[in-house]
């Protein structure tokens, strides 16, 4: 009933990227290089049930390597949306986008070309990634290692 009154939830979200696109040009799919099936950046992740469902599980996903390639600030919270050109252990590139809050010590301390580990959902690969402040220095450096020998051969 809920879904012929207010129409589907697809046309919702879809019409919401559309709005962001427009009030926030820098926050386009085109603007952050990534495809047409990345999902958007959400106006308010904390009101985002899909949002708050994708950063729970992004907390447990695996780990990578993301070289900062730019970011935007969305808010002076400061949240900021991050773009990283990603690499997974098992050799898979993309363009990753994370959505944080920083502080801004964090914050003037980003540096194009800075690689920071990120985790990501191998099984959704939507493009959305978190950066990884749990991960261990010891695993960060093994994947490390990994990719740079694999560049090597």
């Amino acid at each position: 009933m809920f879904g012929r009154m207010f129409g589907s939830q697809k046309k919702r979200r879809a019409s919401l990227n559309d709005l962001m696109a427009q009030v926030r040009p820098d926050l386009s799919r085109e603007s952050l290089g990534v495809g047409p099936d990345f999902p958007g950046v959400a106006p308010n992740p904390s009101l985002s049930s899909d949002a708050g469902k994708r950063n729970a599980e992004l907390r447990t996903g695996a780990l990578a390597l993301g070289v900062l390639v730019d970011w935007r600030e969305v808010n002076s919270n400061p949240r900021v949306v991050l773009m990283f050109d990603v690499e997974t252990a098992g050799g898979i590139s993309f363009r990753g986008i994370a959505d944080e809050a920083l502080t801004i010590t964090e914050l003037t301390r980003l540096a194009p070309g800075q690689t920071l580990p990120v985790r990501y959902r191998p099984a959704v690969m939507d493009h959305y990634v978190a950066l990884a402040r749990d991960a261990d220095p010891a695993h960060v450096q093994q994947l490390s290692d990994e990719i740079a020998s694999r560049r090597r051969t």
